[in-house]
């Protein structure tokens, strides 16, 4: 780890925040090792998982100052038509903190106070049974919002089925999030603990990728959503690996009627049958982060303890940023790395 200083005097419609965690998110791994560039270059604070507490505000943002927030991943500017039109998720004038401007593996950051998510007073139990603190919520900014967005648009709920392709990070917790809204749930993965966990918190039928191809899956979550009454048609499967191996399975995996929601990514091109999608008269949609106008419902969700964050997570202290980067690279982390200014 590099220590840098950087001018923290926020301007108009600015807060700086304190930063009481920021979470590692394979995104950050993709910038670093992977060669996929940042809008703004090297050098350059990563990080976009954020939350913390507003210190300080430019002219029309001192309402701010004292709150506990958590940061958007993707900050849309709010006036422009793509915005108007509600599609902030392509907002050209976006703000992904970590990639756009300077990042959350630091003490402060500097934001634009449109779209931040106020956390409300934790101590009081009644808003907060699940005796979450400030620093499990960073989390929320990305690994929890980005498939809850997800799940929102592709209308998942009762009486539909839910397939996540990828059961680590952002599926750990689009598994949770689908069956606390009602639907039926199944988690593919290649690891086991991973497939354990995700059976422990919302998914009823666990897959083992590696036994068997495509076809003997989807012939499995075939019988499986047959037994429960639910038809291809009301079948979303989430991609969430961010694996070429899982993109490939998570397209093999669609029939009749169903949708196809990229969540994951990877830099690696991959071959596919494009015509599946007319054949099956299926859809694919990606999906890029989360509105922020969708924050408060996601925490709610946290707070009531309808999903779990804790176990889904481990804390480390930035000055360590240098050792969980290579162990999270290399595969020997389990759980999300948040990591403390402090």
């Amino acid at each position: 780890m590099v220590e840098q200083q950087r001018d923290a005097s926020p301007r108009e419609g600015e807060v700086a925040i304190e930063i009481a965690a920021c979470g590692v998110c394979h995104t950050d791994l993709s910038f670093y090792y992977d060669g996929v560039p940042t809008r703004r270059p090297f050098p350059l604070t990563l990080g976009h998982e954020i939350s913390g507490r507003v210190v300080a505000a430019g002219p029309g943002a001192e309402s701010w100052i004292g709150r506990a927030v958590i940061v958007p991943s993707v900050l849309p500017c709010g006036t422009c038509p793509a915005c108007l039109a509600g599609r902030g998720q392509v907002c050209p004038a976006q703000i992904f903190p970590g990639s756009s401007v300077d990042g959350g593996f630091g003490s402060h950051i500097i934001v634009p106070a449109r779209g931040l998510c106020e956390v409300p007073d934790l101590g009081d139990r009644r808003r907060n049974p699940s005796g979450l603190d400030l620093t499990a919520l960073s989390v929320v900014a990305d690994a929890v919002s980005t498939p809850y967005q997800a799940i929102v648009r592709s209308g998942i709920g009762p009486g539909r089925l839910a397939v996540w392709v990828g059961a680590g990070g952002l599926g750990s917790f689009g598994v949770q999030i689908s069956a606390a809204l009602g639907a039926t749930v199944a988690a593919v993965d290649v690891d086991e603990e991973r497939l354990a966990r995700a059976g422990q918190y919302g998914a009823t039928l666990t897959l083992d990728s590696t036994a068997g191809d495509a076809r003997a899956l989807r012939d499995r979550i075939r019988r499986f959503a047959e037994a429960h009454g639910i038809p291809t048609w009301r079948t979303v499967i989430f991609e969430t690996s961010g694996q070429p191996s899982g993109q490939r399975l998570a397209f093999g995996l669609i029939g009749p009627g169903s949708v196809l929601s990229v969540v994951g990514y990877t830099a690696t091109p991959i071959d596919l049958r494009l015509s599946n999608l007319m054949a099956y008269d299926a859809m694919a949609q990606g999906n890029w982060g989360c509105l922020p106008e969708h924050y408060p419902a996601v925490v709610d969700l946290a707070l009531s303890s309808r999903i779990a964050i804790e176990p889904f997570i481990e804390r480390r202290s930035l000055s360590d940023i240098n050792e969980v980067f290579a162990a999270v690279h290399a595969g020997r982390v389990r759980k999300r790395v948040v990591l403390l200014p402090r």
